[in-house]
């Protein structure tokens, strides 16, 4: 079991969007309790992340007022916030003092902020740094015109120049920034527009209430996606689509994948599992589809580097899985008290590194309950190819990693191996590094050919058993698992 996340920050209100700024290391959340009169206020709090004692904290910079306007969602280009807010949305701009922001001598002047029931082992740091953020509000347009009005959700492009946003009457609309100038608008779905993401050539993929995800190439329909044509006895009537996240291939030149999550649209006294599927991100045609849980997924992110994808539930769950087996990787359950609205993963830049430590990822996830909390990965991979079992390795030292084409594609944990080594020396079950010293080698790479990543070792033996792959091929090992339908068959 994963160990509890440590609560990085608790605000004065419910939190419903975080975003993480990948120069400046900076952690930006938001949320509020809208215009009801309850005493609850309404903002966006910039919180800068740094590493004090080996661990990870964060240190309150600047309280941003928006008055009786609760923020539900987010995008960031540069300095740049597009905050969803009621029916309209806010562009911001930020700047930071450079050189104090929130460093020892101020964390060490205010000292840390204790919080009742909370323990220095069990809570993350938050530190008073000064107001070290400006922020200036450059333009606020209206962007939904239904009676219950609510922009749900709000995308830039990746060069900055185009905004994308929709929400509750079903229309997407698209600006030319900064000017903020409509571009276009047009009905995309019948009812709320869930998610946006943008993708190669700006293709625009929404996510709706009407069961629909479709693509579109500014206002013409390129396809809808078919998440069940593999798995004929799911109608695709029982789910919608609830988040979709493009992500990069890991070392792929360039290359995305989409990301979607489909939760059931009807509640049952038996909850059915909720589902993630692997898109290719040229062709929008399906590649792998798994069940993530029964519990209702609310929010998705993926990694940088398009390797990890972050899940929040409406339970207050969190699980980060494998985006290439879409294996689940780390899991707390309940790690907040009530919907966890929003998770962001650390940066994988030249900051966002420092912040990491030594960890492969950390996530943000940020609930109603107002809590902002971290989830760290510990570097799971590990060399058992060439230079050493169980040895980390040290690319000072050692050969560079292979090309992608001559990995191990089954996305274990020794990757680094080169292909002539895979047969004695590969793992494809990461857990069994924490536990053996010798895991079993790899079932994959036999007779000058790749098995296929259907194939994955589950049990701690190399001997005993074997498999027959519908082309003829035979894969030694032990306890084979089945991962997309039945292609594998075991031989006695």
């Amino acid at each position: 079991m994963a160990p509890r996340p440590t609560e990085l920050y608790r605000a004065p209100f419910p939190l419903y969007t975080v975003r993480l700024h990948p120069r400046r290391g900076l952690a930006i959340t938001a949320g509020g309790g809208g215009a009801a009169k309850t005493g609850i206020g309404n903002g966006v709090h910039f919180l800068q992340l740094e590493q004090i004692g080996g661990r990870l904290s964060a240190s309150l910079l600047h309280c941003h007022d928006t008055e009786t306007r609760a923020t539900m969602s987010m995008a960031l280009s540069g300095d740049f916030i597009a905050a969803g807010q009621d029916h309209s949305c806010h562009i911001l701009r930020l700047s930071v003092r450079e050189g104090d922001a929130g460093g020892e001598d101020a964390a060490e002047e205010k000292g840390p902020r204790r919080r009742k029931g909370a323990g220095p082992a069990e809570r993350g740091e938050t530190r008073s740094g000064g107001g070290e953020v400006t922020v200036e509000s450059l333009h606020r347009v209206r962007t939904d015109f239904s009676p219950d009005a609510l922009q749900k959700a709000v995308r830039f492009s990746a060069d900055g120049t185009l905004l994308v946003t929709g929400g509750a009457d079903g229309f997407l609309r698209l600006w030319e920034f900064p000017s903020m100038k409509k571009a276009l608008e047009f009905k995309a779905h019948d009812g709320e527009i869930e998610d946006i993401t943008l993708g190669p050539d700006n293709k625009v993929v929404t996510a709706g209430r009407d069961l629909q995800c479709r693509v579109w190439q500014r206002d013409q329909l390129v396809t809808g996606l078919q998440w069940n044509e593999n798995l004929p006895g799911t109608p695709s009537t029982a789910y919608r689509y609830q988040a979709c996240r493009f992500g990069a291939v890991q070392d792929g030149c360039g290359a995305l994948r989409l990301y979607t999550v489909q939760v059931p649209h009807k509640r049952e006294r038996r909850p059915p599992p909720c589902y993630l599927t692997k898109w290719d991100g040229g062709t929008f045609l399906p590649l792998l589809t798994r069940p993530c849980g029964s519990e209702v997924i609310s929010c998705l992110s993926v990694s940088d580097s398009g390797t990890f994808l972050g899940l929040g539930t409406v339970t207050g769950s969190v699980a980060v899985h494998i985006a290439f087996s879409l294996q689940r990787l780390y899991y707390v359950k309940e790690a907040h008290g009530i919907v966890v609205t929003d998770v962001a993963f650390v940066p994988e830049s030249e900051h966002g590194r420092e912040l990491l430590a030594g960890n492969e990822a950390a996530l943000l996830s940020v609930a109603v309950d107002s809590r902002c909390k971290l989830h760290l990965l510990p570097a799971r991979r590990t060399c058992v190819g060439p230079w050493g079992r169980d040895t980390p390795r040290d690319p000072t030292s050692q050969p560079p990693l292979p090309p992608p084409q001559d990995r191990c594609p089954s996305g274990c944990c020794c990757c680094c191996a080169p292909r002539s080594s895979w047969a004695a020396s590969c793992c494809c079950r990461w857990p069994s590094l924490a536990s053996s010293r010798h895991p079993p080698p790899c079932t994959g790479w036999v007779g000058g050919g790749w098995t296929q990543p259907r194939a994955r070792c589950r049990s701690g033996t190399a001997v005993g058993c074997s498999a027959s792959i519908a082309m003829g091929r035979s894969v030694p090992g032990a306890g084979l698992e089945l991962l997309l339908g039945p292609t594998i068959k075991p031989r006695a």
